[in-house]
């Protein structure tokens, strides 16, 4: 796997096939060695004596003098320590001064661990080569490397600290200080990173408590910050024990270097010593103008030893739990604590997860949730600044070990005041994520006057003592994931369907009171189909007028049917002009649509099929019946124009099922009909007269199969824009139903 920015060719960082990237230059022998992590092949060099052995690359890379370099490796030995150099050279390949080494690897060892050096290239360098570099105390002694870098120091983007100072002092020891009660220096311990992670290894910074007590030390850089913005610090820690107290720490200093205030996050470690990131975040306070990073050890011992690297400071915004979001970093994902959060109502109580890596989504830690009973708890997080009259998303993740638990991601909304404005009441959704982390949001709309909101978390325990998990919570303005728009004068409601998992498999429903009914989409109903995009707009000329109506998706697992979360859109409605108003739609070509006025309400009949046998001897006949038919009934409509007039007979001449829409409260219900015979009448006997009186003949029937040919917000305006010349659009369509239908050529 090629290093970003790596000077080095393919051969020569991750030795494979061969060695012919790299020479020996000292004491010692080289070959192809196995067992590598980056790619199989390693560089194997063997001592021809004891002493100082050396290998470098067989090329050197062009350098610019004063630009700092680095170099580092993967090594490993279990006979000697080995460290890595920089050689320069000048334009007639001539060694430039001496090498640049790194500190030696403090021991030996057969695990592979990171060795790293760096510097500014010096005056009359135009070439470079890496070196390695082991002293052994004997010949035929071996040393393996690979995964070896040379080019622009790989550190953190955003980050305010130089590299020098992030690295834990590749270059020197100039970027770190002594704060209290210790003394500091470079070292270079044995830790194994994954071979990819090319942020750490090589040089730390090693703090030694001078006396039992607080220790601690500070990078000597101070970089800028601006008040009101969030920023987030962080450390590699290798404490002295399991049970050491340590911490770091964000300083805020005003311009004069005086201190302001600080924010703390306290490292909880597993029962194992190793390296572990600590998070610190928090936002600059009024007067603020620097900040300092700061780590140590609470009630020191004497001798013990603190090892720090990996410093950066940058604004949370660089790495947010979600772009956009408004919450701090600190109240979204609990690496120092609880932040802001509280339990607004019930029995439910929340603290940060301990050890270190025991639960988290974002990071290392989550805010961990237990109820004493099985009832809902509400958790509330701080206020942020929201724009009134904008969509809003509250998102979480959520985990737990077991159990079915209720959870409801909801918005509080406030005034420029601080009135509460109210909260969302959105159904809880159910969750089972069995160890897992399922994400769940609702996108809600800030009403007129907010200008603050909080999220608040509606938890539902299965069980008395049940414990979950909360993660990288989120509040952002962002179009709604799920989106149902209703118009009136179309008699549509527009669903746009956002994030959709490319590949599952999506199912749509329209929810009128207690009942749903699967949508019908481009290709017939929506139940089952494969998401092929992360977008869909699907229009639903069939939903019911005057009601209440929402909508709701659910995905699937396109392979093992596993469910992949679900959507409920907000309640709409559609509404009529007129009570005598009604809608004659075609469902599989809505460009038919049209809005009449009724004149008579049928007087429906409901035949049925019936055969009569007399039988001898007895009164009553015996009479075999089929079930009974729908109804029939004839509609009486006006239109009062030619244009009118037009639209009807467009609507009636395909001889599709139709559906009739009727006001509510008329006991007219909207149902399917075939329309048979029709008349079309003069209310009187005036040439010049515009009105006609409509007789459909219906005969109701089960709702037509297929899919949504085209749209009724298709216009001539639309054609206009769509096609520069008439040529494209006869190229376009193969006939004028097809224009009109806007179903194009393939």
């Amino acid at each position: 796997m090629a290093i970003p920015g790596n000077f080095l060719s393919a051969v020569a960082e991750m030795v494979d096939p061969d060695t012919s990237g790299w020479t020996t230059t000292l004491n010692c022998t080289k070959s192809l060695g196995s067992g590598g992590r980056n790619g199989d092949g390693v560089l194997t060099i063997t001592s021809v004596a004891s002493g100082d052995m050396q290998a470098a690359t067989s090329a050197a890379y062009r350098v610019t003098a004063g630009t700092v370099y680095q170099a580092f490796a993967d090594a490993a030995s279990s006979t000697q320590p080995e460290r890595i150099g920089i050689q320069w050279l000048n334009a007639s390949y001539a060694a430039v001064g001496t090498a640049t080494w790194s500190l030696t690897t403090d021991a030996a060892s057969a695990s592979w661990h990171r060795i790293s050096v760096a510097a500014p290239a010096p005056v009359g360098a135009i070439y470079a080569r890496v070196a390695l570099s082991a002293t052994t105390t004997a010949a035929a002694r071996t040393h393996f490397f690979e995964n070896v870098y040379l080019g622009p120091p790989q550190r953190t983007s955003g980050n305010l600290l130089s590299f020098n100072a992030e690295s834990g002092g590749d270059i020197d020891g100039t970027a770190w200080a002594v704060d209290a009660n210790c003394t500091i220096a470079r070292d270079v311990p044995v830790v194994t990173w994954p071979v990819s992670w090319y942020l750490s290894g090589g040089e730390v910074v090693k703090a030694t408590t001078t006396a039992n007590g607080n220790m601690s030390v500070k990078c000597s850089e101070t970089p800028s910050v601006q008040p009101g913005v969030d920023y987030r610090g962080y450390l590699y820690i290798n404490a002295p024990t399991s049970s050491a107290a340590c911490w770091v720490e964000l300083r805020w200093m005003d311009g004069n270097g005086t201190l302001i205030s600080t924010k703390r996050a306290a490292l909880a470690p597993p029962a194992a010593v190793g390296w572990y990131r600590q998070i610190v975040s928090g936002v600059a306070p009024a007067g603020a103008a620097h900040v300092v990073l700061a780590a140590g050890v609470t009630s020191a011992t004497a001798a013990q030893v603190l090892r720090v690297e990996g410093a950066t400071i940058q604004q949370a915004s660089a790495a947010p739990v979600a772009i956009g979001t408004v919450m701090p970093y600190e109240d979204a994902s609990f690496e120092q604590g609880v932040g802001q959060w509280t339990v607004a109502s019930g029995v439910a109580t929340i603290a940060r997860s301990t050890p270190w890596g025991a639960a988290g989504y974002d990071g290392v830690y989550a805010m961990v949730v237990t109820s004493s009973t099985a009832t809902t708890s509400v958790l509330a997080s701080g206020k942020y600044p929201v724009v009134a009259g904008l969509n809003w998303r509250a998102q979480i993740q959520f985990s737990a070990a077991s159990g079915t638990w209720g959870v409801a991601p909801q918005i509080h909304w406030y005034d420029a005041s601080g009135v509460s404005l109210g909260a969302s009441s959105l159904p809880a959704d159910s969750l089972a994520p069995a160890g897992g982390w399922w994400r769940d949001w609702n996108d809600i709309i800030a009403p007129a006057s907010a200008a603050s909101a909080r999220v608040e978390v509606d938890i539902t325990a299965p069980s008395a003592g049940a414990v979950c998990q909360l993660d990288a919570v989120s509040l952002t303005q962002t179009a709604p994931a799920f989106s149902a728009t209703a118009d009136s004068s179309r008699a549509v409601v527009t669903l746009v369907m956002r994030e959709l998992t490319v590949g599952a498999t999506l199912t749509v429903y329209r929810v009128v009171g207690s009942t749903q009914a699967v949508v019908r989409g481009s290709s017939g109903a929506l139940q089952g189909v494969v998401a092929t995009s992360a977008q869909m707009v699907v229009e639903d000329y069939e939903a019911p007028l005057g009601v209440d109506v929402w909508y709701r998706i659910e995905q699937y697992d396109a392979t093992t049917g596993d469910f992949g979360g679900s959507e409920a859109s907000a309640t709409v409605r559609l509404a009529l002009a007129d009570v005598s108003d009604c809608w004659i739609k075609d469902p599989l070509q809505p460009q038919r649509n049209v809005l009449v006025r009724a004149s008579a309400a049928p007087d429906w009949a409901r035949p049925i099929e019936q055969t009569e046998y007399r039988v001898r001897g007895r009164r009553n006949s015996v009479i075999l019946s089929d079930v009974r038919g729908g109804l029939t009934g004839t509609l009486a409509v006006w239109t009062d124009d030619d244009p009118g007039r037009g639209a009807l007979h467009f609507a009636l001449d395909s001889g599709n099922p139709l559906l009739i829409q009727f006001s509510p409260g008329l006991g007219l219900d909207d149902s399917y009909y075939a329309v048979g015979d029709i008349t079309e009448a003069r209310p009187v006997a005036y040439g010049g007269e515009p009105r006609r009186l409509w007789s459909l003949a219906l005969t109701q029937q089960d709702a037509p199969i297929g899919g949504v040919g085209g749209t009724a917000g298709w216009t001539v305006q639309d054609v206009l824009t769509t096609w520069p010349t008439a040529l494209d659009v006869a190229t376009a369509y193969a006939t004028v139903l097809d224009l009109v239908l806007d179903n194009r050529e393939a």
